[in-house]
């Protein structure tokens, strides 16, 4: 048969025309191709060609060949009706990639945490095999192809924002599936909730003939509906909590009556679960006491569209919540589940519920808290860990899940007072999971985890030696493995970048890099995702070892802070204390025994199950342990290793010089300002000083009065009487009055003197903020939650330490800076139709990074923050993904192209001025027609998290810098400082 011919039978079902079919790469134009036509598209009778790649794997891995390199002889578009019969004895080209398209986005509520993890498997996934194109759905299901650039925007407000106008979209989806049917070998809906798990994206891709990784669209349906799901695993013989579903707008109050009567619970405050049943994982959830607060909640979620079905699930009373990842291993149509180790998910106060019934909620989930510790492996005998791990694997393979999947539960002590549900055991059966001691019970179903860098599968999966691009290819390339035409990935790819030219590194071996975060101050947590972010992306460089390092938030005096060593699966915990924690746990003898034990249980089940990691490539089988040192042996340690150190250490000795002199003092290479300027700049009062002389440029700062609150405390001051302020009858009017009349201003901008980005900054708008805010510092209280002050805020986090000098400044009024919807006509927009902004004060405020040697500081693009609450703003809208909006660089529509050029030269003067170098982060406000800036602040160890506008800002250059080259720019930095010292 002529390839005229067999490309005609080929595209008989699908509505790519022949021509296009043969620019695809992978068939030659000058071979015939024997077409057997099936029939009935893409899925169907597949099976005696999967079994061919099966035996073609199961040879070579019998003699000892790596399945790296396996790679079959052809692979064709993937068009809809194609057949899969094929010849043999046609190479395929070495130097192709794999082309994966990654859709993210969404209609859901949890499209944010989309974005986040797309961002990760972007970062982690790309590699010399792997060719990534990236598109985002938007709520109205409008596709949109975008740049790998626009992957780093923050929010769902901010990619809806960028998106108008600047990137291709597409007509209809029937059109965006056409496209990729010729130019995607495998797709990757990174989507979550709704759409993206139900089964909507699933169906669309099988109707349109699409490869893609994740579980079809049939199981997935019946797997996200938790009411569904969890009638199916009764009816499968595994223990479920009773439920009871609501499905009209109003519940029927006696049937639930009914429920809670069999239950065994009390009708006025019995506890249970309220959850939307399709709505995603945590979304809406939360705890109700008794029928009446039961049926309010669920009415709610009703009556907002959260969903139509909401189950009121019994509370898992007594039990210990987990999570588990489940990794598909097959090899051809055979599939073989494999439960990595699950994590136990514990509250702070085990069994509490606060004061709005809440529990382990969507933001206890996705962001960084106190309130909430993970261990991994569980602090479960491991009796019940292996019957955790077993339920997981036995549901995943029950319900026809592919590729992974996470899997929610609760172990229930064996005394625990719930009737199980026994749907499909009898009286006297075992049900699965059941155990002497206890019962383990499976209560949602992910089908598509969060891959945020931190998240749940990357922390499980280290665990067992996987890194992020580890496991991302495993799970692709058993996604791969159902689609005959997609050969099997290489040996693991580790993104490694090959940099001809690095003349700086030594060519004998790799050059040492100590990546060092934490600490104690109120910026610790944010310091843990940005040093993270910086060690996952520095270790993709071929010629540097790079080790993370944990400045412990407690310790002895400075030089004996302990900092820890730490192995790759602990850097992934979401907190500093539980980094802390798990370190002394790996030191347990105990502890480490039955971790090792349940490690290489693991280990040999991938091994000998996974295709993709049948050889060992892309796993590290060392059981690794954490070290302790002093700061003062570390700093010896880095010497002796000729190591350069990355400091993203925020606020502390990280930012207030005392961490720079002594490594200036042991000649060890660091990145960032020297001490003088490190101590210059962490003293808010004195950097305002030293800016003074740039008056005539432009440069300003806002009038300010320096608050002893030691010297307040002891003996009052001018502004008014201690001793009134301790009793209760403090006259905050007079002092409110005489601070305005001093600062010429109708309100204050207070923050501690000496401490880190955002630590205590807030606005005080009458004098009853002025005594809470007080009363906060001396009571050394943790943070100022939200309404705590008369303008809304976010929650303010204040200094750990005790503040002895607080810095009063003249709040300079702005006018905000609106994202506003082209469908929204109430509000006056600008030309673009999609900002909104009155402008009456021509003030915006902006943050400016800056990097260079000192004396030759280059400004980067400037970006306008635009608030989600409040007037100042908080430690998450600054660092961590899916808060705050940055737009770089300034729109035309606020600012011009001059007053821009004007900034960027002034904000060149004041990183020159007080003696920046490296990196730097300047806050300011600009004046959007004369280019002058108000100085707040400048940041010598700025946010360097995966969506800080740091980034944004270097990818707006001309020559876009993305993450890892800019993290590499900052060290390279660092070395040509310690060259030119060398030579003095």
């Amino acid at each position: 048969m002529s390839l005229k011919a067999g490309m005609a039978q080929l595209c008989l079902s699908c509505s790519i025309s022949c021509a296009q079919c043969v620019k695809a790469k992978y068939i030659p134009k000058s071979f015939s191709l024997p077409v057997t036509n099936r029939g009935g598209g893409l899925y169907q009778n597949v099976t005696s060609d999967e079994k061919q790649r099966t035996q073609k794997r199961s040879e070579r891995l019998a003699v000892g060949v790596p399945v790296a390199k396996i790679s079959l002889s052809w692979r064709l578009p993937v068009c809809r009706g194609m057949s899969l019969d094929s010849p043999r004895g046609i190479t395929q080209d070495e130097n192709s990639k794999l082309r994966v398209a990654l859709i993210c986005g969404g209609p859901s509520a949890e499209r944010g945490i989309s974005l986040n993890s797309a961002r990760s498997v972007l970062d982690h996934l790309q590699a010399e095999d792997i060719e990534i194109s990236c598109y985002y759905l938007d709520t109205n299901l409008q596709v949109y192809e975008i740049s790998a650039i626009q992957m780093y925007s923050n929010t769902p407000s901010d990619f809806d924002y960028k998106i108008e106008g600047m990137t291709k979209s597409y007509l209809s989806l029937t059109e965006f599936f056409h496209q990729l049917r010729g130019t995607t070998d495998i797709v990757f809906p990174v989507l979550h909730g709704k759409l993206g798990e139900d089964g909507g994206i699933q169906r669309m891709l099988e109707s349109a003939g699409l490869p893609f990784v994740g579980t079809s669209a049939a199981a997935a349906s019946m797997a996200f509906d938790k009411f569904a799901a969890a009638e199916e695993l009764g009816r499968l013989g595994f223990a479920t909590l009773p439920s009871f579903l609501i499905e009209d707008s109003v519940a029927d109050a006696n049937s639930l009556v009914q429920w809670f009567d069999k239950n065994g619970l009390d009708r006025s405050d019995g506890r249970v679960v309220v959850k939307p049943a399709r709505a995603g994982s945590s979304v809406g959830v939360s705890v109700a006491f008794g029928v009446e607060q039961a049926i309010q909640k669920a009415e709610q979620l009703l009556a907002e569209g959260v969903d139509e079905r909401v189950v009121v699930e019994l509370f898992a009373e007594g039990g210990k919540e987990f999570t588990a990842i489940v990794l598909d291993s097959r090899i051809g149509s055979t599939s073989q589940p494999i439960t990595l180790l699950p994590t136990e998910v514990k509250l702070r106060a085990p069994g509490d519920v606060d004061a709005d019934g809440e529990i382990f909620d969507f933001r206890k989930k996705y962001l960084p808290t106190s309130q909430v510790v993970f261990h991994t492996p569980p602090q479960f005998p491991l009796e019940a860990i292996g019957e955790i791990r077993q339920g997981a694997a036995k549901l995943f393979q029950l319900l026809g899940l592919r590729d992974f999947a996470r899997v929610d539960g609760w172990l229930l002590p064996f005394s625990c007072n719930i009737n199980m549900n026994r749907h499909g055991v009898g009286k006297g059966d075992k049900l699965i999971g059941q155990m002497d001691s206890g019962i383990v019970v499976f209560s949602d179903i992910n089908l598509m985890s969060g891959m945020e860098q931190t998240s749940f599968l990357f922390q499980q999966a280290a665990k067992v030696g996987l890194s992020h691009a580890g496991i991302l290819r495993a799970i692709v390339d058993c996604a791969s493995s159902r689609y005959a035409q997609i050969p099997p990935l290489k040996a693991e790819n580790n993104q490694i970048i090959q940099e001809p030219g690095s003349d700086e590194y030594s060519q004998s071996g790799k050059k040492k890099v100590f990546v060092l975060f934490g600490g104690d101050s109120s910026e610790r947590q944010v310091s843990l995702i940005s040093g993270t972010n910086v060690w996952l992306n520095l270790r993709t460089h071929k010629e540097l070892d790079v080790s993370p390092w944990l400045l412990s938030p407690k310790g002895g005096d400075q030089e004996n802070k302990s900092v820890w060593a730490l192995p790759y699966s602990l850097v992934l915990r979401h907190t500093v204390e539980e980094v802390v924690e798990g370190c002394m746990e790996l030191l347990e003898p105990n502890t480490a025994a039955s971790g090792s034990i349940l490690r290489e249980q693991v280990q040999s089940e991938l091994m000998e199950h996974s295709s993709a990691l049948s050889t060992g490539e892309g796993i590290n089988m060392e059981d690794e342990k954490p070290r302790e040192l002093t700061l003062k042996e570390w700093i010896q340690e880095a010497k002796d290793n000729d190591a350069v150190v990355f400091i993203a250490v925020h606020g502390g000795i990280g930012e207030n010089g005392s961490l720079q002199k002594l490594l200036e003092d042991a000649r060890v290479p660091f990145t960032g300002s020297g001490p003088e300027a490190s101590r210059l700049c962490m003293d808010k009062a004195a950097t305002g000083k030293a800016l003074a002389p740039l008056f005539e440029t432009g440069v300003f700062t806002a009038r300010r009065i320096v608050f002893n609150v030691h010297e307040f405390m002891k003996n009052g001051s001018e502004y008014g009487d201690a001793k009134s302020f301790l009793d209760g009858t403090f006259a905050s009017r007079k002092m409110w009055d005489n601070l305005l009349e001093d600062l010429q201003s109708t309100s204050i901008c207070v923050k501690p003197a000496a401490d880190g980005c955002s630590t205590g900054v807030a606005r005080l708008s009458c004098p009853e903020d002025l005594e809470v805010y007080l009363k906060s510092v001396v009571e050394r209280l943790p943070r100022l939650l939200p309404g705590s002050l008369r303008e809304a805020h976010g929650i303010i986090e204040m200094p750990e330490s005790l503040t002895e000098m607080l810095l009063l400044e003249a709040f300079v009024e702005t006018d905000p800076v609106m994202v506003a919807s082209a469908s929204n006509s109430s509000t006056e927009v600008t030309s673009d139709c999609r900002l909104s902004w009155e402008g009456k004060s021509r003030w915006l405020e902006v943050t400016v990074g800056v990097v260079g040697g000192k004396g030759e500081m280059y400004a980067l693009n400037p970006s306008i923050t635009v608030k989600e609450s409040g007037s100042i703003l908080c430690l998450e809208e600054k660092f961590q993904g899916g808060t705050g909006i940055n737009l770089t660089p300034p729109p035309p529509a606020l600012v011009s192209e001059e007053a821009i050029k004007g900034c960027r030269r002034r904000i060149e003067l004041v990183a020159n001025k007080l003696g920046l170098e490296g990196v730097a982060r300047i806050d300011a406000f600009l004046h959007a027609d004369t280019g002058e800036v108000i100085i707040i602040e400048a940041n010598t160890v700025p946010g360097m998290t995966p969506s800080t506008v740091l980034i944004h800002q270097a990818l707006a250059e001309q020559s876009p810098l993305y993450p890892r080259m800019f993290f590499k720019k900052v060290l390279d930095l660092a070395l040509a400082k310690q060259a030119v010292m060398a030579k003095v």
